[in-house]
């Protein structure tokens, strides 16, 4: 399909230049004989609909994974032994898992959609000379589109006839306020946000009218790029699923080698039967492999998924919640994210003060204050006059919530009226309008007029050339004095904020004819400057500083304006105020220097999605996890490519919520550190209860082992190993995906990328424990035997053995460094005790109901030997804690910063 944007800048070119490339007439627009030949070039003005996975494929995909892989292998290993009911859990927790996932993952295809419905129904145009209203999707390059207040703009469209036009394109850029246009070329190199000639398809028109030629459509337009770059992008493995992968296929070789050994032994040095051989290796494979630990991984993630939604964070992809407790740096939109998007007055500078307003957002509700202290005067008063008087826009409550009707700058000043004790009913009601000069971008003012008062407001630099003179605190007036009002108003400037002016004229004849803006009287009196932001939220600040403590760094990536971009930020906590890289900047980067770039600065602004993008992955190629905050869509590509896109639910785009990980239903930044430390302790509780499964899933193989290589009787059959198994491996450690947050989970330094799912000390922590299990269970049976008792007895009490020693061990397991004599270690968790004595009963009916012994060979035993096995139960218990002991003064540089 034909493409008109190649490397024509529409921006920057004359109108005149558009007209001609195009081969249109602004007046008449296209020959409607043209339409079905430049439609067949371009083709219609829709997004593409990307290939999409049937449900049944989308299903299949959710089983490839290598984990289970080995869980399959281990339910086929249960039935080559028999064990029909055993294979059918094991099967069961495949399907569910793979139906979890299939569930939780299955409508991310919906972003691109939400992109599509976008787009506009109908556009005015003028063609063959007429104005008609066309279907949006049959408007060709070179079409003639007229633009008024409300409408969605139809396509990208070079502005060619503009009256007071401000588009709304937050979603697009970022940029907090309505971007005023205009229909002169911009400068070449100018970034999206300051390309002020150009209306982008899928934006608003909040004011104004404009005539412009459509220069791009469907997938060529801006919001067809983001489209294609949100299709080219990969959905991100999380760390975890990557490091079960690599745990997977080294737990498979593992015990593929000591199986093939071990068969291998049995048959040259042991002269043992094939049949026999085989079942043994089975039984140590099926032993060793831990089988519950997807489902256990997919339980503590759902826990995991129900906590976060309880502090407003949906989870989108089940995956994404232990990547939370991962992430080593947060890039975060500004607008809407970090900020309220709701502009708001906090500076007042009048001829002898400065005053700082305080409130949030569009409630009345603040104060005004000078040197800290409540105060006003007559020029305030005045100043929150004009702002009632001087102003098109209106607030209002809606369910608690104030809402703005209109422009937010202009809105901005009506809490600041009540802020100063006004209320705008009455004062309009007391001064009716008589008059008015509306804004325009031409001259950057706004004039009413009230009988014999006129009130003004607009750009500091347009107005202060009407000023005559400036009115003081007292209310009396004095010369104007233009380089201290210059002064002010680079000050409030630098700060971020966008100032206004306000002047008046208290006593003159106003005359319609000259009320215009070349009549405007020289005369007027100056009451001062307003300084207007969006501020940051007050918990984004809080959060910022809990995210800094637990070594999560902080990042700006904005579409706005550099200087207010970092002023924000300062405010925050991110940055100095100072530092900052635009998107013009980023572009003449390389890869390699952008990623050095971003070892150092915090404060990104003026950027598109194509650098948001670059940004994400420059990141990720210096080895952090990265989570991306966004509410556009112009966000959307980079939260897709993130290893955690986080989006916002209350004013966050469709496609923005369709890309992320996550969604925040309040909106609230400070939501994130509240769901990294849900992620953290997920984290925490899956590598407990590896490190649980794991030496317990060991000391049983050993068990098996060890018998073998030394020639003795096994001390426990695999039918016993399989009871284990079924009774301990899921029940136990499933206790522990509901371990609560551990009191300095905040205060860790985020968990390397580099660390294996099994560390040094895991993997000590697993040899430890196996090798306690074998001696516990060993010594058990060969003590028993050695007084007399019969196989099956002592059979039974090493089962029991076995199984007391992992439940002293799930006790000790609750803190992996941190000492467990101690109270708290019995408490916080219902589930410990509730599943103890659930191991309690079933080995009751093992030991002591007929079928089960017939099933599994075990016998009742005297009460008398059951406190001797729980006694070894204390003696394991304690082993474990001296080892804890020894770990946290050996490895004092790492068991502080996790005890």
């Amino acid at each position: 399909m034909k493409t008109v944007n190649g490397d024509v800048s529409w921006f920057a070119i004359s109108r005149e230049e558009v007209v001609d490339k195009l081969g249109t007439n602004l007046d008449s627009g296209l020959v409607g004989t043209e339409i079905p030949q430049r439609l067949q070039e371009y083709g219609e003005n829709r997004l593409p609909a990307a290939g999409k996975k049937g449900p049944f494929m989308r299903f299949l995909l959710q089983f490839h994974n290598v984990l289970i892989y080995v869980l399959i292998a281990a339910g086929l290993g249960k039935l080559l032994l028999g064990e029909w009911l055993d294979a059918s859990v094991i099967f069961g927790v495949v399907f569910i898992n793979g139906l979890l996932g299939f569930i939780q993952e299955g409508k991310a295809e919906k972003a691109l959609d939400s992109i599509r419905n976008m787009l506009s129904a109908e556009a005015m145009t003028i063609r063959d000379g007429n104005q008609r209203m066309v279907p949006a999707e049959e408007l060709v390059p070179g079409d003639v589109v007229l633009l008024q207040s409300g409408d969605k703009v139809p396509a990208d469209i070079r502005l060619c006839e503009v009256k007071n036009l401000r588009v709304e394109e937050a979603a697009l850029t970022g940029e907090s306020v309505p971007s005023e246009k205009t229909d002169e070329p911009m400068d070449a190199k100018a970034q999206i946000g300051d390309r002020k000639s150009m209306a982008y398809s899928g934006t608003l028109v909040v004011s104004g009218r404009a005539r412009g030629i459509v220069v791009a459509t469907g997938a060529d337009t801006a919001l067809g790029h983001i489209n294609s770059m949100l299709s080219n992008v990969e959905t991100m493995e999380t760390p975890l699923l990557r490091q079960i992968e690599k745990f997977g296929k080294i737990l498979t070789v593992i015990i593929l080698i000591v199986c093939a050994l071990t068969f291998a032994y049995g048959r040259l040095f042991l002269d043992e039967p094939f049949v026999d051989m085989f079942k043994a290796v089975v039984g140590i494979a099926v032993s060793a492999i831990p089988e519950g630990l997807p489902a256990i991984v997919t339980i503590t993630l759902a826990i995991g998924v129900q906590r976060m939604a309880s502090r407003h964070a949906i989870i989108r992809r089940l995956p994404a919640v232990e990547t939370l407790g991962s992430v080593s740096r947060i890039c975060s939109d500004k607008t809407g994210t970090l900020t309220r998007n709701e502009m708001v007055v906090c500076t007042a500078a009048t001829a002898e003060a400065v005053y700082d307003v305080t409130g949030d957002g569009y409630s009345p509700k603040g104060e005004i204050l000078r040197d800290g202290a409540p105060a006003t005067s007559p020029v305030v008063k005045t100043m929150a006059r004009a702002s009632v008087l001087c102003n098109e826009s209106s607030i209002h409550e809606e369910g608690g919530v104030w809402k703005l009707t209109g422009d937010p700058t202009e809105g901005a000043l009506l809490p600041f009226a009540a802020k100063a004790g006004l209320d705008a009913a009455e004062e309009t009601a007391a001064s009716p309008r008589t008059n008015m000069i509306p804004f325009e971008s031409e001259h950057k003012f706004m004039a009413t007029a009230h009988g014999s008062v006129v009130f003004v407001k607009g750009a500091p630099d347009v107005v202060m050339n009407f000023c005559a003179l400036q009115q003081l605190d007292s209310g009396q007036t004095a010369p104007f004095d233009r380089a201290y009002w210059e002064k002010k108003n680079e000050e409030i400037a630098s700060k971020g904020q966008r100032v206004l002016a306000l002047a008046w004229l208290p006593e003159t004849t106003v005359d319609e004819a000259s009320f215009t803006p070349a009549g405007l009287s020289r005369e007027l009196v100056l009451l001062g400057l307003t300084g207007i932001i969006d501020p940051p939220r007050e918990e984004a600040v809080e959060a910022v500083r809990l995210c800094h403590e637990g070594g999560i760094r902080v990042t700006m990536i904005t579409g706005d304006h550099a200087i207010t971009a970092a002023s924000i930020a300062r405010m925050l906590g991110i940055g100095d105020g100072k530092s900052y890289v635009t998107g013009t900047q980023i572009e003449e980067m390389d890869d390699d220097a952008l990623e050095a770039k971003c070892r150092r600065i915090d404060v990104f602004a003026r950027t598109s999605p194509e650098h948001k993008l670059r940004l994400v992955r420059a990141m990720q190629a210096s080895g952090q996890i990265v989570s991306m905050t966004g509410d556009g869509v112009n966000d959307a590509p980079a939260l897709k490519q993130a290893d955690i896109g986080v989006a916002m639910g209350i004013k966050g785009t469709e496609v923005s919520k369709e890309a992320a990980d996550m969604v925040l239903a309040d909106d609230n930044f400070a939501s994130i550190s509240a769901a990294v430390r849900e992620g953290r302790t997920v984290y925490n509780n899956i590598e407990k209860a590896i490190l649980f499964m794991l030496p317990t899933n060991g000391g049983q193989a050993l068990t098996i082992l060890a018998a073998i290589f030394l020639g003795l009787m096994l001390p426990v059959t695999p039918p016993q190993i399989l009871w284990i198994n079924m009774v301990t491996s899921v029940t136990l450690a499933l206790a522990i995906s509901f371990e609560p947050h551990e009191h300095d989970v905040m205060l860790r330094p985020p968990r390397p990328i580099s660390q294996p799912l099994v560390s040094r000390f895991g993997l000590w922590r697993l040899i430890f424990i196996s090798v306690l299990l074998l001696v516990f269970t060993f010594g058990t049976f060969y003590w028993l035997t050695h007084h007399g008792a019969t196989i099956e007895l002592a059979r039974t009490a090493a089962v029991n053995a076995m199984i007391i020693g992992q439940v002293f061990y799930l006790i000790n397991s609750r803190f992996l460094y941190e000492s467990c004599f101690s109270w708290k270690a019995l408490t916080g968790n219902w589930l410990i005790p509730a599943s103890i004595a659930g191991v309690a009963v079933l080995q009751m009916l093992f030991t002591y109901v007929p079928f089960m012994n017939t099933i599994f060979g075990s016998v009742p035993l005297p009460v008398s030997l059951w406190k001797w096995l729980l006694l070894g139960g204390v003696a394991f218990f304690v082993l474990v804690e001296l080892e804890k002991l020894l770990v946290r003064q050996v490895f004092a540089r790492v068991a502080p910063a996790k005890a």
